[in-house]
């Protein structure tokens, strides 16, 4: 069984990949469209000062993610 970690706890500097996204309707989408699908690479670049916040580097992009929506997406 895969031991499955959010997106929402990746430390600044670290690196991994998607396993799966478990948010619903049009955040799934709008994360889909981002780049962020299972076998994605993703890296937490910056942690804002309120926690609520953490910018990604998604296939080359920056990319902003509330914790909440972080907290369905899963890695391995």
């Amino acid at each position: 069984m895969e031991h499955k970690k959010s997106l929402a706890f990746l430390p600044v500097g670290e690196k991994a990949k998607v396993l799966s996204v478990e948010n619903s309707g049009d955040m799934k989408r709008r994360l889909q469209d981002l780049g962020v699908i299972k076998g994605t690479d993703i890296s937490c670049i910056l942690d804002s000062i309120s926690g609520d916040i953490k910018v990604y580097l998604i296939r080359g992009a920056y990319i902003a993610i509330r914790k909440s929506d972080a907290e369905l997406i899963f890695l391995k």
